[in-house]
C-alpha cells in the first residue's frame, strides 16, 4: 500500500474568491500530492502566480513560486491508502503529462460550468478539480466523485486528514508518528 495525497486550499486570489462566493465551499482550488512533503504535488492552475491568465498544468509544492506569493493560503490536507499499482498508475500518467506539456491546457469554460453543474469537457483540458477525478478514476479507485466536481467533493471519499491550517505552516515531521 501507498499514499497519496489531497490537498484543498484557499489562496486569496481574486479567482479563489469568487469559486468560494460562488461554491460557498470552504476550499476552492484541490491539488494531488505523491508525498507527504508535498513536493511532488500537481494540478491546473497558475503557470506563473503573476499571470492568472495563464493556466495549465503545474507541479506545485510547499515551496512553489505562487505559494510564497500567496502565503496567508489556508490547506487542508488528506490522505488516502492505495494499492501500489493505482499509486504507479497515476504517478505514470503524471509523467506522461510533464514530458508531453503543451497539449494540456486549463479549461476555464469547463470550471464555469461547474459553476452551474453542467460538464462542459475539452480534450487535454482540465481545471483542478476535474484533473485530480481524471487520476482517481484512471487508477481504478473506488470513489463516489460527481461528473461535475469540485474541490469539495474529494472530502466524500474515504480521506484521512492530516492538517488543516495555514499551508505554510504544514510541517510533516510534527505530523508524522515516531516509531519506537
Amino acid at each position: 500500500m501507498k499514499e497519496i495525497f489531497i490537498v484543498l486550499t484557499y489562496s486569496g486570489t481574486a479567482l479563489s474568491t469568487l469559486i468560494k462566493k460562488f461554491t460557498k465551499d470552504e476550499f476552492a482550488h484541490v491539488s494531488i500530492a505523491l508525498d507527504e512533503n508535498l513536493d511532488e504535488m500537481y494540478s491546473f492552475g497558475r503557470l506563473n502566480p503573476y499571470n492568472p491568465f495563464m493556466a495549465g498544468f503545474v507541479r506545485e509544492g510547499l515551496h512553489c513560486a505562487f505559494f510564497r506569493r500567496f502565503n496567508n493560503t489556508n490547506a487542508a490536507i488528506y490522505s488516502l491508502q492505495v494499492e501500489n499499482s493505482q499509486y504507479d498508475k497515476i504517478k505514470n500518467t503524471i509523467s506522461i503529462m510533464k514530458k508531453c506539456n503543451s497539449p494540456y491546457k486549463f479549461n476555464i469554460i469547463g470550471l464555469f460550468g461547474a459553476g452551474f453543474n453542467i460538464r462542459i469537457k475539452q480534450e487535454h483540458s482540465f481545471y483542478c478539480a476535474e484533473f485530480v477525478k481524471y487520476l482517481i478514476d484512471k487508477a481504478k479507485i473506488e470513489n463516489d466523485l460527481p461528473e461535475v466536481i469540485k474541490p469539495e467533493d474529494f472530502k466524500t471519499m474515504n480521506l484521512e486528514m492530516k492538517y488543516k491550517g495555514k499551508l505554510q505552516d504544514y510541517d510533516i515531521s510534527r505530523y508524522l508518528e515516531v516509531a519506537v
